[in-house]
């Protein structure tokens, strides 16, 4: 049961997020957990290269790690990430010296994906390392807010 209440939660968190895709530049701004936009801020203001390596960023991104989900949000240049009972992260990703970087603050203060470098992206998944400690994660692509099918499930939250 908690494994669906964990889902159900992840799914509602990634049709929020897709909800403030729709443009202007405030409209992510709800989404946003608060005391973390001033990092992003900051971050954005280096990042105004090229957009369109880092498109192939764009969209809602989900693995498991540890048991847990997480969920990797991108539009335009605003990422967010969440892990089902942790992690609330909040920062910028796009192009930097020809690599795809993202760059993230969390809300308990966790490092462990902190900044990470796109190995590899495509239409379906996306391979990134991070410099914390969670290494090297695949993640595979959330098409209109649903969780993708063939997540390994069955030990989440036990």
């Amino acid at each position: 049961m908690r494994i669906v209440a964990a889902a159900a939660g992840l799914a509602g968190a990634l049709a929020l997020t897709a909800c403030s895709s729709g443009g202007g530049s405030g409209s992510g701004s709800s989404a946003t957990p608060s005391g973390t936009s001033s990092a992003a801020a900051t971050a954005t203001a280096g990042s105004d290269s090229s957009t369109t390596s880092s498109d192939a960023l764009q969209g809602s991104w989900i693995t498991t790690s540890g048991g847990k989900i997480v969920a990797l949000v991108v539009t335009g240049k605003e990422a967010g990430l969440f892990e089902t009972g942790g992690a609330v992260c909040s920062g910028t990703a796009g192009e930097e010296a020809g690599m795809r970087m993202i760059h993230l603050t969390c809300t308990n203060g966790s490092k462990d994906r902190g900044t990470g470098m796109v190995d590899s992206v495509s239409k379906s998944g996306m391979k990134v390392t991070w410099s914390g400690k969670s290494g090297e994660e695949t993640y595979t692509k959330a098409e209109g807010g649903k969780l993708p099918s063939g997540l390994p499930t069955a030990s989440l939250g036990q």
